[in-house]
């Protein structure tokens, strides 16, 4: 992984009209490019082939007309599943906004930390469903420029960055859709490694690879496509990586709150953990301590919210339907595009939707996945551990209990 050797640069003189709102020149000053805690961690498993499915009893069904769903049995096979095989979950199904399931189970932080269980409220890092909602902040913003998903993203990075063989050829969809051709190491996207990722270039037909890095470039695209920051922002050459990405993220949180999530009625949305937020285990977790992944500010974008089950429903709602975000047509467009989701399957009641996420060190895992299903339902879960001790698949979980759960 490339890093970036950070020096003093207290002197360097920072302009007022660069600094995000609510940020000093004294924090940008003392930001860390690259911090330990948010290296050499695993990710969800996105090919399907290689996710380990837990084997539900599902009986093949046909149907003459459209099936619904019976969240009953649905929920009763998803409690069936986890309740011996995770530290603690909550899950919500909501249709056209209006809540109609809900499961929830044990532990959210263990009698080990402050032995609390889980609620709606309960916040978490909901781990790569940030990409969904990064993807979701970066249309509203190539819009609102009327900059078209196809155009190239190059002349939108900033000015002083190399760019390698093939990187003119990339566009936004490319990047929305992890067929970019940018590889190498799927969880990495801090600022240094993307930067040199960008100078190396990629091959000359861009492929299908998923890495953290193409939503990781849309926390720094998206301020300067809406003018928040100057491509051409200059600072002194030893201090440019450490300002423009301190710079970055915070106008990219900015932009999120104000575009996405303030629209969605979900307040003071960010980084790092907060106090009676859910802490990630191993499974068994054997009544020892969870883990705090820290803040997650330098690998935002593809990672890094932390929300809570009821907030991430209340954004997908909003944008789905309620038109305080994005138009529903603008919004099933993204979805039809695949634009920061995993799968589109489909199914004898219509298409699901899903995007899938985990964030684990070896001391615990935090994942969470969520679900556009058809009826105008959505569905998301938390999980504060892997699922049973062979790291079964979440999204496999979910999909397979609503098929199971049709019925005429």
């Amino acid at each position: 992984m490339a890093t970036v050797k950070q020096r003093d640069i207290s002197s360097v003189k920072i302009a007022s009209k660069d600094l995000p709102r609510g940020v000093t020149a004294a924090q940008v000053k003392s930001h860390v490019v690259a911090p330990k805690h948010v290296q050499g961690v695993t990710i969800e498993q996105v090919d399907p082939v290689k996710e380990k499915r837990l084997k539900l009893d599902i009986r093949p069904k046909t149907f003459k007309l459209t099936p619904r769903a019976d969240l009953a049995a649905f929920g009763l096979a998803m409690h069936t599943a986890l309740k011996d095989s995770v530290t603690g979950y909550m899950l919500q199904v909501r249709k056209d906004g209006t809540l109609v399931h809900s499961g929830i189970w044990n532990w959210s932080q263990t009698p080990a930390d402050a032995g609390q269980g889980w609620n709606e409220n309960r916040r978490m890092h909901v781990a790569s469903v940030s990409k969904f909602i990064t993807a979701v902040g970066m249309v509203k913003a190539l819009d609102s420029k009327g900059i078209s998903h196809d155009a190239k993203i190059a002349p939108h990075l900033p000015s002083y960055w190399s760019k390698g063989s093939n990187v003119d050829d990339i566009t936004f969809r490319h990047l929305l859709t992890h067929r970019s051709g940018f590889s190498g190491n799927s969880s990495a996207s801090d600022y240094g490694f993307m930067k040199a990722r960008v100078a190396a270039g990629v091959p000359a037909v861009p492929g299908g690879d998923y890495e953290n890095m193409n939503f990781g470039l849309c926390r720094i695209l998206i301020p300067i496509v809406t003018g928040m920051i100057s491509k051409n922002a200059d600072f002194p050459q030893f201090a440019k990586d450490q300002i423009w990405d301190a710079l970055t993220i915070n106008h990219f949180r900015n932009y999120m709150q104000a575009n996405v999530f303030t629209p969605a009625r979900v307040n003071n949305v960010g980084f790092a953990s907060v106090a009676g937020g859910a802490l990630a285990y191993k499974h068994p977790h054997k009544n020892e301590g969870g883990w705090n992944s820290g803040d997650l500010a330098t690998v935002s974008g593809g990672a890094g919210f932390r929300l809570s089950c009821k907030e991430v429903l209340d954004v997908m709602h909003h944008v789905r339907r309620t038109g305080t975000i994005m138009t529903a047509s603008k919004a099933q467009s993204l979805l039809d595009s695949g634009f920061g989701i995993d799968q589109i399957i489909d199914t004898p009641a219509g298409k699901t939707y899903n995007k899938n996420g985990a964030w684990g060190n070896g001391i615990g895992t935090e994942q969470c996945v969520a679900f556009f299903l058809p009826a105008g339902m959505e569905a998301v879960v938390f999980v504060n551990s892997p699922i049973g001790e062979g790291g079964f698949s979440l999204r496999g979980l979910v999909q397979d209990a609503y098929v199971g759960s049709l019925s005429a």
